[in-house]
């Protein structure tokens, strides 16, 4: 059984639990006579690689890189109001961690509009800061691969796009 293989070496992946990736190549892995053809994708950021089952790669939800109009869709998210619902912060905070692992730069950006502070408001508590920050680098990596530029270009960026509708509301 030979599946199609949809990404191929030095393709920038985006793997939900992760974020961006490159995948380095196919390995096949033999057990007990079954071949498995796996993607290998290395995660430079966390000095890390996974090895995905090219079957089940579209199930674990890998995908390429977003379209130039779905980050735009994500830049014009920062810039909406934030929608920070009134529940408790162990609740929210599980949201904020789903939709960053759910790999959609739209729903990334929602986190990093709803926990962005500026500068005449209050410090974040630890948690926020840290999902906050998770969110925001999520984000500015697959800007970086999308665009082209390196990653602190692509925070930048999406801290000014935060900082400019901050001022105007």
């Amino acid at each position: 059984m030979t599946e199609k293989l949809e990404f191929k070496k030095g393709d920038f992946v985006v793997y939900p639990a992760h974020g961006v990736g490159r995948v380095e190549g196919v390995d096949t892995f033999e057990d007990s006579g079954m071949s498995v053809s796996l993607y290998v994708i290395m995660f430079e950021q966390d000095r890390m690689r996974l090895r995905v089952p090219v079957s089940k790669a579209k199930a674990s939800g890998l995908r390429r890189l977003s379209s130039r109009d779905r980050i735009k869709e994500a830049l014009s998210t920062l810039q909406g109001k934030s929608k920070v619902r009134r529940v408790m912060w162990s609740r929210r905070a599980q949201e904020y961690e789903s939709k960053i692992n759910s790999g959609d730069p739209v729903s990334i950006a929602e986190v990093v509009r709803d926990l962005h502070r500026g500068a005449d408001q209050p410090e974040h508590s630890y948690s926020e800061r840290q999902i906050y920050q998770a969110a925001l680098e999520r984000l500015a990596r697959e800007l970086a691969a999308v665009e082209k530029i390196d990653q602190d270009k692509a925070t930048a960026k999406l801290e000014g796009v935060l900082t400019k509708e901050k001022k105007a509301a």
